[in-house]
């Protein structure tokens, strides 16, 4: 099975670039899995951002960080947002600017 090609939709590259290296690393190590067909080391669902999205979890010692992507599309993994995590609950802000980059994705698939 080859490698589902990665999509950075938005400021996710930036964003994900400016996470302390631990984080990024571990990241990193999690959406390969992901790419070559494997699940994350920790991760869960995130059905209100939408349909198939799933949420990478990893905490080191700066705190908690959270990567969002949806990988049920055949041609590419989309991930759609990550960030620090500073409280028990997903900031609404989090979880609007995820459902607004999904939203956009199916739109542009929908053009095709």
């Amino acid at each position: 099975m080859a490698d589902k090609d990665i999509v950075w939709v938005g400021s996710v590259r930036a964003d994900l670039s400016a996470l302390p290296e631990d984080a990024r690393r571990q990241l990193g190590f999690d959406l390969r899995e992901v790419q070559c067909g494997r699940a994350p080391r920790d991760w869960k669902p995130m059905p209100p951002v939408g349909a198939g999205v799933v949420e990478i979890r990893v905490r080191d010692s700066e705190g908690a960080f959270r990567l969002l992507y949806v990988a049920k599309f055949a041609e590419a993994i989309y991930v759609l947002h990550a960030f620090q995590k500073k409280s028990q609950k997903t900031p609404a802000l989090d979880i609007e600017l995820a459902r607004a980059r999904y939203a956009a994705v199916c739109r542009q698939r929908q053009e095709r």
